[in-house]
């Protein structure tokens, strides 16, 4: 129903690769070619500038790919829009999540989602939760769900699921061997922590505010984006982390990690889903009532 030299434009672009394209559009490198040669007849304009086996977006490149962007993703909207009003379960949903809830909780949600709704296409986006809630406010995300304490009026925050941040270190690690620590011994340990922007962190040096810790008494060693990334961290080093209980359930299982216990400190925070304001169709409440009924099923 739309030009597919613009969808040939449009995956060149996002990639930066005419083989890459290619090999995602399913057709030749050469047709790939001869689609944007043809639009940049037609367009008169150049769109990528060339450079051996480099290309990057031109101005024109560039203002065609933010209109290209919004094409299809109106184009979307009006498939699910057609398909609902015939009370058929399908359409394109932009699902995004934090860092915490893309790796622990949605992997198995947005497959038992495919399951029972085959006609669902979905995107799926992770990032920290600063990132995901600014393509929320952009309108490229329609629905996700995030950690942290940041609100913005222009967003609807609706309570997913509650989680426990426990304090881990290696299981071999000296500060393994304690059972209990106070919070006031806490800035003489060597940290490992999310990155700023991060949900998890916000919460974190939220709670810690409440026992009069604030971020610079702490020893922060370095900052990754990732809990896999820390938990390998952890694994070769004699630091300590702030982590989703979620997240560690397997290297507490197989021994690899530690919970420290922090006498007078627990940690809890509440996972949301996050819409724009007004923005609420049945595909995005579809999938909201999906994941609230199936969070809890094993």
């Amino acid at each position: 129903m739309f030009d597919f030299r613009l969808r040939v434009f449009y995956t060149v672009a996002q990639r930066l690769s005419f083989t890459k394209a290619a090999g995602e559009l399913f057709i030749t490198q050469p047709a790939v070619t001869k689609h944007i040669r043809e639009l940049e007849h037609q367009l008169n304009v150049q769109l990528f500038k060339r450079n051996g086996n480099n290309i990057t977006l031109t101005t024109a490149g560039k203002i065609l790919l933010q209109y290209a962007e919004k094409i299809f993703q109106t184009y979307a909207e009006m498939e699910t829009e057609l398909a609902q009003l015939n009370n058929i379960e399908a359409g394109t949903l932009h699902i995004g999540a934090s860092t915490t809830v893309a790796q622990t909780i949605l992997p198995r949600l947005l497959a038992l989602f495919k399951k029972n709704y085959p006609a669902v296409a979905f995107t799926f986006t992770q990032a920290n939760t600063d990132q995901v809630t600014q393509q929320v406010l952009s309108e490229k995300i329609d629905i996700a769900i995030v950690e942290g304490a940041a609100h913005y009026p222009q967003i609807t925050y609706t309570p997913f699921a509650k989680d426990e941040i426990v304090l881990v270190t290696r299981a071999g690690n000296q500060l393994a061997k304690k059972a209990e620590i106070t919070p006031k011994q806490l800035p003489a340990i060597p940290l490992v922590l999310r990155e700023a922007g991060s949900g998890t962190l916000d919460v974190i040096f939220n709670a810690l505010a409440g026992v009069q810790i604030s971020p610079k008494d702490l020893n922060i060693e370095i900052q990754l984006e990732s809990s896999i990334a820390i938990k390998e961290y952890l694994l070769y080093s004699e630091t300590a982390t702030f982590l989703s209980i979620q997240s560690v359930v397997s290297e507490l299982k197989y021994n690899e990690l530690s919970i420290i216990d922090m006498k007078g400190l627990d940690i809890f925070r509440t996972f949301e889903f996050i819409q724009l304001q007004g923005k609420y169709t049945k595909l995005t409440e579809l999938f909201k009532r999906f994941c609230v009924s199936n969070h809890n099923l094993k």
